[in-house]
C-alpha cells in the first residue's frame, strides 16, 4: 500500500457536479478553499492486501455481532450509557434480528492500515459506524467514475452501489408494500413508500440521502424524502375500538411506516419525540433504517466489550472501560461512548501508578458527558507529498471498510494533515493492482 501523487483532472469539478456530487468542495474557518474530494494522489493496494481488508471487514462484523449478543444476554447497559427507555426498543429489535425479520441496511468500519511494514501488518478496528455513516456517495460512485477517467485499465475494492440496490431489493421481496409497481403491491394493497429524511439543510447529508434514495428507486422501491423537522405526529381516536392509535405522518398526511433516517438513533431519543418513535419501533409499527439494535454497535463502548469478548485479536487494538487498566506507557486515546468526527478525544501516556503522565493531544467538541471508552493508540498509515495546492506535508490515512448487509463490498479513504480523522478530512480514491 502506497500514496501515489497524480495530477488532478483539469475539469473535475464540473464532471463531479455532472455525476450529482455537488459537496465537493466544503470551505471552512481553517481551509477557505475547502479541498474535501481531493484527487492529486490516490493510494494504491495489492490484490492481497484488498483480499486481507475484505476479510477482516467481514469477521469484524460477525464479531459484533456477538458483541451486540452479549451486551442484551448480560444486560451491559450501563457500561455503554445505553438510556433505560431505549432498551425494550433495541430488544425488540434484535429479536426480530435473530428472527430474519429486521432489516439493516449498512455500515462503515474505520480501519487503521498501512500494509507490510505498518504495525504487525493487520488491519486494527478504531470504531464501527453502523449507524449512519457518511462518505458512502463519494466511495461507491466518486471514486469508481474517477478510476475509469483516469486508470481505465485499474481496478477498485467497490461493489458498493450494486451490493445497496440489491439490499433494498431484499427488503422488498420483504414487504412489497414498498413496491413502486402497483401491480407488485397487488391490486387491493394500499399503497405506502419508504421515507428518507435527514436535518436540513444539510449540503453533505443532503447528499447522502440522494443518493440512498436513487438507490432504493432503483431496487423498485417508492420513496419520499422528508425534512426531519417536517415529520409530524398524528394521535386520531378510534372510536368503534375506544382506543388511540397514533403515528408519524409526511407532509401529506401520510403515515410512515419504513423510515430511513440519517440521523443517530442517539439524537432521535433525546428528542421530545424520541419517545414515541421507541414505542412505534417497540411494537414494530414503524421499520426504522438503521434498525434500534444498531444503537449498540454505533456506540464506542463496543471497542472494549470486543476485547474483553476477544483479547489480542489481530483486528483489534486493546480497549477497556478503564483506562487504569493500561500498563504503564502506553499511549492511551480517550474517545467519547458517543463522539464523532474525531470530537473530544484526547491522547495522554500512562505512568506506573495508573493514571496519566502526559497529555499530549486534546480536541475540542461538544461530546463527553455520556462517557468515555480507553483505546490504545493505534497510529494510522501516513505518506509525505504534495497537497492539491503543491506544499509538501504528512498526508494521515483512514480506511472506511464499507460494509452492505454482512458483507463487506468497498473502501474509501479519508486523509487529514493531523493524526485525528475531522469532518474537514479529504476524501482520496484509491485503485490495486
Amino acid at each position: 500500500m502506497h500514496r501515489q501523487s497524480i495530477r488532478p483532472r483539469p475539469d473535475w469539478k464540473a464532471r463531479m457536479e455532472a455525476l450529482g456530487f455537488d459537496f465537493h468542495t466544503i470551505p471552512t474557518d481553517e481551509d477557505p478553499s475547502g479541498v474535501y474530494w481531493d484527487e492529486s494522489a490516490c493510494w494504491v493496494f495489492s490484490e492481497a492486501e484488498i483480499d486481507l481488508l475484505e476479510e477482516a471487514g467481514n469477521e469484524l462484523h460477525k464479531m459484533c455481532l456477538a458483541a451486540a449478543k452479549r451486551i442484551i444476554d448480560e444486560r451491559l447497559y450501563p457500561l455503554l450509557n445505553i438510556p433505560a427507555h431505549s432498551i425494550p426498543a433495541i430488544e425488540a429489535s434484535w429479536q426480530r434480528h435473530q428472527q430474519g425479520q429486521e432489516f439493516s441496511l449498512y455500515g462503515r468500519f474505520d480501519l487503521a492500515y498501512g500494509g507490510a511494514g505498518h504495525g504487525d501488518g493487520m488491519p486494527k478496528l478504531l470504531e464501527y459506524n453502523a449507524d449512519t455513516p457518511t462518505g458512502l456517495y463519494e466511495a461507491a460512485v466518486a471514486q469508481w467514475a474517477w478510476l475509469e477517467d483516469v486508470f481505465p485499465d485499474g481496478d477498485q475494492f467497490n461493489s458498493i452501489h450494486e451490493a445497496l440496490v440489491d439490499q433494498w431489493k431484499a427488503l422488498l421481496r420483504a414487504d412489497r408494500l414498498l413496491a413502486d409497481d402497483s401491480d407488485r403491491r397487488g391490486e387491493w394493497e394500499a399503497g405506502r413508500a419508504l421515507h428518507l429524511t435527514c436535518a436540513m439543510p444539510h449540503t453533505e447529508d443532503e447528499g447522502t440521502l440522494r443518493y440512498l434514495q436513487d438507490t432504493a428507486i432503483e431496487a423498485g422501491l417508492a420513496t419520499k424524502s422528508i425534512a426531519l423537522s417536517d415529520i409530524g405526529w398524528t394521535e386520531e381516536q378510534d372510536h368503534l375500538n375506544r382506543r388511540t392509535r397514533s403515528y408519524f405522518t409526511d407532509l401529506e398526511e401520510q403515515e410512515i411506516k419504513c423510515l430511513f433516517k440519517l440521523t443517530p438513533w442517539e439524537w432521535l431519543v433525546a428528542d421530545d419525540f424520541g419517545g414515541n418513535l421507541l414505542t412505534l419501533t417497540q411494537r414494530n409499527d414503524i421499520r426504522v433504517v438503521e434498525p434500534a439494535w444498531k444503537m449498540l454497535l454505533s456506540n464506542k463502548g463496543l471497542l472494549a466489550v470486543l476485547w474483553e469478548m476477544y483479547p489480542h485479536h489481530p483486528y483489534l487494538v486493546e480497549a477497556h472501560f478503564d483506562r487504569r487498566a493500561f500498563a504503564a506507557g502506553t499511549r492511551v486515546v480517550a474517545k467519547p461512548l458517543l463522539g464523532r468526527e474525531g470530537a473530544n478525544i484526547s491522547v495522554v501516556t500512562m505512568g506506573p501508578d495508573g493514571r496519566p503522565t502526559t497529555r499530549e493531544l486534546d480536541v475540542a467538541g461538544p461530546y463527553g458527558e455520556e462517557g468515555y471508552v480507553y483505546q490504545a493508540w493505534s497510529p494510522v498509515v501516513s505518506a509525505r507529498g504534495p497537497d492539491i495546492k503543491g506544499v509538501t506535508r504528512d498526508h494521515h490515512a483512514v480506511i472506511g471498510a464499507w460494509m452492505v448487509g454482512d458483507e463487506c463490498r468497498g473502501i474509501g479513504i479519508r486523509e487529514d494533515s493531523t493524526a485525528v480523522t475531522r469532518d474537514t478530512s479529504r476524501f482520496v480514491p484509491h485503485r490495486f493492482e
